[in-house]
């Protein structure tokens, strides 16, 4: 009991019981909603309603349904590798908003970062003729151009928080719409980018495994380029899904995002200036160098979570009309969070949500729900994960609790008052002898 009380103080643990909690309330509440909705549905019941639970529970594991209708249930490669193949892009723009936390900032600037990193990969990736350079160095190049244009949007609400000292909330939702109009002037005036292939995808840019060649004196893009991210070896164990090494190069930089910052003079300057920044000022630290360099890293890992997911070779880029901001980039707001900006943590929770996305999927495919149900789960654990904190203090109340009651418990048998031992008798003095007798004595 007393391990478990003192594991329940740290404060590692307090995070993690709150996310814990919150994903479990969201759950519950996603599942009451299902029921609600079968209950006082005419086209559903209790028996759609229970498998809509079990798959918001399950429903990763779920194969579909077989002849008689009954869902089936085992390990599906398509569902899982879908789903870490989504994650790829959560993970990296969770890991953004959850660097820049740590330094005392809120990078709400993940979709325009994301969006310049888009740019960049899909520029570098279509622009560069597949017969000039190989296939895996033009994908380097996309990858490195889409990191650098990700850091370099994220350098601009750093650098007017930090000499300017102007709110880099307010920075960071005027560069994501400068962003979204950038990107759609781009694609629009270069129309070599367009897919003029499939007639139905004008709007769309051709995938990275398309290859550009001269035809008729012009160059125009045929499949087989082969700019796309390599398998090794997943395509195979999850078969019929996007997955490919995407995903190990995520957690890879997850990894070294925790060491950077539990483990090198760099993280801990970064730290410092979000625990106190006058205070890091006067302990030596230059402060507007940290903001600046901590939004140039959380742009660089949204660009890179963009580009990993355009390099796939299978994904297309939507660009007319840009009217609305990547969901992706700010989905890694509520990564973090449940998270608590742990970079380790942002793996498990970025496939967690990206879990959900798959959920809905199969709702919308196997039942008659519909998949933002999920969306109500996942707002729903966004809401309580950012009140972790609350959660942790009411953790920490109930244990102060319990061990002031503890301390104010009396006795149960208080132990019998120990008897005195007698004290020593005082020693008398002997007689002083009567003067008259002595006056006596000397005259006999």
């Amino acid at each position: 009991m007393k391990e478990r009380g003192t594991l329940l103080q740290k404060e590692g643990a307090q995070s993690v019981v709150a996310s814990l909690l919150s994903i479990v309330i969201g759950l519950l509440v996603g599942s009451i909603l299902i029921l609600v909705v079968g209950m006082f549905s005419d086209n559903l019941g209790l028996g759609s309603a229970w498998e809509g639970i079990r798959l918001v529970f399950f429903g990763i594991f779920s194969t579909g349904r077989n002849a008689s209708g009954v869902l089936t249930w085992g390990f599906n490669p398509q569902s899982i590798g879908n789903m870490l193949f989504r994650a790829t892009p959560l993970i990296l723009t969770g890991l953004s908003v959850s660097v820049a936390f740590k330094t005392g900032l809120f990078n709400i600037g993940a979709p325009g970062q994301y969006l310049m990193g888009t740019l960049a990969t899909l520029a570098i990736a279509l622009g560069i003729p597949s017969t000039a350079l190989p296939s895996p160095l033009i994908w380097l190049l996309a990858f490195l151009g889409g990191i650098l244009a990700g850091a370099l949007w994220g350098c601009i609400p750093g650098i007017v928080k930090a000499f300017l000292n102007i709110n880099e909330v307010l920075a960071c939702i005027m560069t994501n719409w400068i962003a979204a109009n950038l990107v759609t002037w781009f694609f629009d005036a270069n129309k070599m980018f367009q897919n003029t292939v499939e007639n139905t995808k004008t709007s769309y840019i051709y995938k990275t495994a398309y290859g550009r060649t001269m035809v008729d004196g012009a160059w125009t893009y045929v499949d087989g380029n082969g700019v796309s991210t390599a398998k090794l070896g997943l395509d195979k164990l999850f078969s019929g899904s996007q997955v490919n090494a995407g995903i190990l190069i995520a957690v890879l930089i997850a990894i070294l995002v925790y060491i950077l910052m539990t483990k090198t003079t760099l993280g801990y300057e970064l730290k410092a200036c979000g625990a106190n920044r006058h205070a890091a000022r006067y302990a030596g630290v230059n402060d507007k160098r940290n903001i600046v360099l901590s939004m140039a890293i959380a742009g660089a890992l949204s660009g890179a979570g963009a580009s990993l997911y355009y390099l796939s070779g299978n994904t297309e880029f939507f660009w007319s009309t840009y009217q609305a901001l990547p969901a992706t980039g700010f989905n890694g707001i509520p990564v973090a969070l449940l998270a608590a900006n742990n970079p380790i943590a942002v793996i498990f929770t970025g496939i967690f949500m990206s879990m959900l996305n798959i959920v809905g999927l199969q709702l919308t495919n196997l039942t008659a729900y519909n998949e933002y149900i999920t969306d109500v789960i996942i707002s729903v654990i966004v809401y309580l994960s950012a009140f972790s904190l609350v959660i942790k203090m009411f953790l920490t109340s109930r244990k102060k609790h319990k061990a002031a009651e503890a301390a104010a418990a009396p006795a149960a048998e208080p132990a019998p008052p120990a008897e005195p031992e007698p004290e020593p008798a005082a020693e008398t003095p002997p007689p002083e002898p009567d003067a008259a007798e002595e006056k006596g004595g000397e005259q006999a």
